[in-house]
């Protein structure tokens, strides 16, 4: 097979032709316009197989935005903490008394008032009944009367102080104060009489009296001799006596432990 011949050249151009003249200076606004730079030319036909070619930049496909990336936090073993244990039982809170009004306290020693209350009713009714002994043969019903209603007085009033200032404000103690003190009423006289049996008569009269009837003294101090009827003196001042010392032992009591 023969080659095809050969293109022949293009013509030469005369050197000094007009289109290869430099192009004369312009004035700024005068003038053609500047020349362009040239663009991308035509795409290069595809080839089967391979990608299409293009000339200049490659064009940029839009990415969507890139979310921001926040920097990794450290990674820590996990902290093995005790089980929470609340505090302690401690009971109820103290609550201290209302405004305006003093602590109550149940301070003193009841027992030991109760005892020395009975020890001191004992020596003033030996005294009283020591008094009667002495003096009972001059003593008219009314004198008495007056001293025995004295007697309970004043023991109830010795033995109602004592409970208070040992005693303060304990009730239970009040109220044995306020039985010691009628019974050394009572037992006061009650013991004077075989006293003035015995001063009377004789020591053995006593042992007679207990023989024929030991509760003779009771009988007498409830009895009314003259009109044969109840001697209500007897009982009243065993009132008298129970009822001051108790209202007694309850003031001073109450005074000691406002102090």
């Amino acid at each position: 097979m023969s080659q095809p011949p050969p293109f022949p050249p293009p013509p030469s151009q005369p050197p000094h032709a007009p289109q290869n003249w430099p192009a004369p200076p312009q004035q700024p606004g005068f003038g053609p316009p500047p020349a362009q730079p040239p663009g991308p030319g035509p795409a290069a036909p595809a080839v089967p197989g391979q990608p299409p070619a293009y000339y200049g930049a490659p064009p940029v496909t839009p990415q969507p935005p890139t979310p921001p990336v926040h920097p990794a936090q450290p990674m820590y073993p996990a902290q093995q903490h005790p089980p929470y244990q609340g505090p302690p039982y401690q009971g109820p809170a103290y609550q201290g008394p209302a405004y305006g009004q003093p602590p109550r306290t149940t301070t003193g020693h009841p027992v030991g008032a109760v005892l020395l209350a009975l020890c001191v009713s004992f020596i003033v009714s030996l005294l009283y009944s020591g008094l009667i002994l002495a003096t009972y043969k001059d003593q008219s019903v009314t004198a008495a009367n007056t001293l025995y209603i004295a007697h309970a007085a004043i023991n109830a009033l010795i033995v109602g102080a004592l409970v208070g200032m040992v005693g303060h404000r304990n009730a239970g103690a009040h109220m044995c104060g306020a039985v010691v003190a009628a019974l050394g009423a009572f037992f006061g006289y009650t013991n004077s009489l075989p006293l003035v049996l015995a001063e009377s008569q004789s020591p053995a009269a006593i042992g007679d009296m207990m023989e024929a009837d030991p509760f003779l003294p009771a009988k007498v101090w409830w009895n009314d001799e003259m009109s044969g009827g109840v001697d209500w003196f007897s009982p009243l001042g065993v009132v008298i006596a129970a009822v001051l010392a108790w209202s007694l032992a309850h003031v001073i009591g109450k005074s000691r432990t406002r102090a």
